[in-house]
């Protein structure tokens, strides 16, 4: 079996392009893969025309390794996040060709299950005013639909510092969203990498009496010994990872143990069996693996197949229930949340089919998302309808 070419489609909302690339062979079986961008869509696509005549034409779905290894260090130059989620789409569809041509799902193919369900958490469900009535009410849909783990990031536009009246507000939505939620589901607390050191812990300690389950990118991503004194001084397990676009690069945060919860992004670190390769690495190292998820329905599916087969698994990121749900229907097969889970699928390959015509109905856009803007939580980037 060879690889004939490649299709690409983006599926667009205001503040997420989803980019899907089906991969066809001569055998007529097709895989389909899908990352995220941020404001790189065209760049993405770019990279994917080349890399197809470089890289993809005439090779063997099957030798998922070899063109991973080719298309990442093949044009000498190092590898960012536009060529890793290259690879990621191809490495995926790759994948999803070889689970349908042996009849088999692709969490088979990576070592069999050590799990029949993987535990969601809702993102993407506070898109509404930014008061703690808002958040209390828009908390209690999330676990009325079942979900039994849920995350935010109540900080608003802070960078660096928050004052003390921006402290005691965004604690004030926090104290909502734990009373709506109750005392046993958990509650994700994402700080986007917003904060200097001394900020993150003085937060942390604020909130620590609503019990967060994780402390997210408390700093930027760029300095290690930032992250480890903040490490070093909370009580809250910190999660960080998801713009570490390259499994290699994570060795100093292991060797640090300043992280208890990495973040890779099935999307843009290569794909699943570059997810799955860290997964292990973090299992030696005592550390869990929640992906960073915001992708659609395909992407869902390929996150999962790392998590039925990872026994340090915690949690998958689930925005699709709530921010452009309708795009849901852009995917035949698209993984549901059933009280809180997903459950094991037994479909060869990912379990998934791209619909082209359904996701025709929603063209690319110019996809903001600026964490810096005045209510960039309601994800309606200034301009957009």
């Amino acid at each position: 079996m060879r690889i004939t070419g490649i299709s690409t489609h983006v599926v667009g909302t205001p503040w997420r392009n989803l980019t899907y690339v089906q991969v066809h062979t001569d055998e007529g079986l097709t895989g389909v893969g899908e990352t995220r961008m941020l404001g790189h869509t065209d760049a993405l696509i770019g990279y994917l025309r080349e890399a197809e005549a470089n890289h993809i034409l005439g090779s063997d779905p099957f030798a998922v390794e070899d063109l991973v290894r080719r298309m990442k260090y093949g044009d000498y130059g190092r590898a960012g996040e536009i060529v890793m989620s290259g690879i990621a789409v191809i490495e995926m569809a790759c994948w999803d060709i070889k689970g349908k041509a042996l009849g088999v799902p692709v969490w088979q193919l990576l070592g069999g299950k050590v799990t029949d369900r993987v535990k969601a958490y809702a993102n993407g469900w506070y898109t509404t005013e930014r008061t703690p009535e808002a958040y209390h009410k828009a908390a209690q849909e999330v676990v009325a639909r079942g979900y039994k783990a849920l995350k935010i990031d109540p900080f608003g536009t802070g960078h660096f510092e928050l004052d003390h009246e921006a402290t005691l507000y965004s604690v004030s939505l926090i104290e909502a969203v734990r009373d709506a939620i109750g005392p046993e589901a958990e509650l994700m607390l994402e700080m986007h990498g917003r904060f200097s050191p001394s900020t993150a812990v003085r937060l942390a300690r604020e909130l620590a009496p609503f019990k967060p389950a994780w402390l997210e990118e408390p700093v930027p991503p760029e300095n290690l010994k930032a992250l480890e004194k903040v490490a070093a001084k909370v009580d809250i397990p910190v999660a960080t990872g998801e713009r570490i676009h390259d499994r290699i690069e994570f060795r100093e945060l292991f060797e640090s143990q300043a992280v208890d919860i990495i973040q890779p992004d099935v999307g843009h670190i290569g794909g699943i069996w570059e997810t799955r390769k860290l997964a292990a690495t973090a299992e030696a190292h005592y550390v869990l693996v929640a992906p960073h998820n915001v992708g659609g329905p395909v992407l869902t599916a390929a996150s999962l197949q790392v998590g039925f087969t990872s026994p340090n698994f915690k949690i998958l990121e689930h925005f699709n229930d709530f921010a452009d749900a309708e795009i849901k229907k852009v995917v035949k097969g698209a993984p549901q949340v059933v009280d809180g889970y997903f459950e094991l699928s037994h479909e060869p390959g990912l379990g998934v089919e791209l619909d082209v015509d359904a996701a025709a109905e929603f063209p690319q856009q110019q996809a903001r998302f600026d964490l810096w803007a005045d209510g960039w939580e309601q994800r309606k980037p200034k301009g957009s309808q």
